[in-house]
């Protein structure tokens, strides 16, 4: 009986929330353990999605409403601090003091959002008005005004691309998957908000990977009037009249670049969150190039790790946009119950029967 058998997931996101209601679908008990308060993870400091511009609070009440089961178990505000294994059981051990035994183990622990400080070149914590793709969208979220810091509407705003991503001198040769679409879905809502303003959009590369992302960078363009630049912003200082001057190459033209602007909005990528490095150590999972979770076989089990009985989904795994995110958590849950040895349903049974009886005639 399914009901018989415990999964825990560690890591209460999009990925983990995903995971834990399709397992509880199928009648599986689901201990899912977070760090923070709330489930969620990084969907609750985001205002709206890309590309439909819909409600990030909207699907994440329609996520939770789906997790309550009673085959759900949230426990919040915990770490895990140890884990053993038997022939027969996971064991978690919890920084309050629990012992939660799993017959599976799922790592959900998702990602974090690259530090702009290490790029010193922006000035990111040296100058006022220069600000994160984050710290942007928190003020979508709270609905607040976008004001420089003398408490102006900004008339001219530069939006960076790739801060913490395809940059050998931090360390990340990969790309975050997100941060294009991102900055095209932020640069239509400043032009929602602030109408007369100017936005440039500074990028080495569009990279829009999922459905509706090409049509979204085309509306920018064409009805947004939002001004795309290729070439890496190489820095930013403030000039004599105390506004910011970015200096850039256009690659495609191959001049050199100056341009004052009152906002500065520095799109960062994707990093292991601590969780997921944590994980790594504790597992002793293999690592991607970019210090994600390695599954062990990414084509045809992309959620299996390299210890029998865990599991991994979402972007602990590497960068992934939200949609893919939840599709991958899916995956992992089905991975999961074969592992488990899920039993296949009557209706499938029957026509698998039917095949093997055709094909022995």
């Amino acid at each position: 009986m399914n009901q018989s058998k415990q999964v825990v997931i560690i890591g209460a996101g999009p990925a983990g929330m995903e995971a834990a209601a399709v397992l509880s679908d199928h009648r599986y008990r689901v201990t899912l353990l977070d760090k923070e308060l709330q489930m969620g993870g990084k969907l609750n400091q985001w205002a709206h999605l890309f590309p439909d511009f819909s409600d990030a609070d909207e699907l994440r009440h329609a996520m939770l409403q789906r997790l309550n089961k009673p085959e759900i178990h949230f426990v919040p505000q915990v770490t895990v601090e140890q884990i053993s294994f038997s022939s027969e059981k996971i064991r978690v051990q919890l920084s309050d003091g629990q012992l939660v035994n799993a017959d599976a183990l799922m790592v959900t622990t998702g990602f974090q959002v690259f530090n702009a400080a290490r790029k010193e070149e922006y000035g990111y914590g040296l100058y006022q008005n220069v600000i994160t793709s984050a710290e942007l969208e928190t003020l979508f979220r709270e609905s607040r005004t976008i004001r420089t810091s003398n408490g102006r509407k900004p008339g001219r705003i530069a939006l960076v691309h790739c801060i913490g991503s395809r940059d050998e001198k931090c360390g990340n040769t990969y790309c975050s998957r997100v941060c294009c679409i991102t900055a095209v879905k932020q640069a239509i809502e400043i032009k929602k908000r602030l109408p007369q303003s100017e936005v440039f959009c500074f990028y080495i590369d569009m990279r829009m990977f999922g459905h509706g992302f090409e049509e979204l960078y085309r509306e920018a363009q064409e009805k947004w009037n939002i001004t795309f630049i290729r070439g890496r912003v190489s820095e930013a200082a403030r000039n004599q009249g105390g506004l910011l001057q970015i200096k850039a190459e256009d690659t495609l033209t191959g001049r050199p670049l100056k341009m004052n602007t009152d906002l500065l909005v520095l799109m960062v990528g994707m990093e292991p969150s601590d969780g997921t490095r944590q994980m790594q150590w504790m597992l002793n999972l293999k690592q991607t190039f970019g210090g994600f979770i390695q599954s062990e076989t990414g084509l045809l089990n992309g959620n299996a790790t390299n210890h029998a009985g865990v599991f991994v989904a979402g972007s602990c795994k590497g960068p992934m946009s939200l949609s893919d995110t939840l599709t991958d958590a899916r995956s992992a849950a089905l991975e999961v119950m074969k592992y488990l040895g899920h039993s296949i349903p009557e209706r499938q049974q029957a026509s698998a029967e039917n095949e093997i009886s055709f094909d022995n005639r």
